[in-house]
């Protein structure tokens, strides 16, 4: 089941990340996973937390917040784990829009996170595979 990933529309301005970051953190969200691009006037910060609706409901007070399916694949940490996954999704015509990663603390496995036009399809071919997803309970208990 893919994960709810939020993306927050913020000011690129001095403070405006740490005053996003502070409303979830305050509201004992714990941010799971994240990835921030930028442009001249504004960034988009991209978050997986472990409680996105409360996260949303807070974050969308101050700025436009959207919620995107993604999904997070359990990957091996050698050289060629990263080109095996994305092999199998090109092999099964999924496009790959963007993607980042981030370690669990509880057993230092690492995931990486990506954004693809067909998310069910891509979490099916992977899981067929023998590819480990996240749900968005496993992402909560992280």
């Amino acid at each position: 089941m893919a994960l709810k990933q939020l993306s927050v529309y913020i000011e690129n301005k001095k403070g405006k990340l740490s005053d996003a970051v502070k409303v979830i953190s305050d509201a004992d969200v714990n941010i799971r996973a994240m990835s921030i691009g930028d442009t001249e006037d504004f960034g988009i910060l991209r978050l997986i937390v472990s409680d996105y609706e409360k996260a949303k409901e807070l974050l969308s007070e101050a700025t436009i917040v959207n919620v995107t399916d993604v999904i997070a694949v359990k990957m091996d940490d050698k050289q060629g784990a990263l080109y095996k996954i994305l092999r199998v999704l090109e092999e099964a015509e999924i496009n790959v829009e963007y993607t980042y990663a981030f370690t669990a603390h509880v057993n230092l496995d690492a995931y990486v996170v990506f954004r693809v036009n067909d998310p069910e399809s891509a979490e099916k071919i992977l899981n067929d595979k023998g590819f480990d997803t996240l749900s968005q309970n496993q992402i909560n208990n992280l």
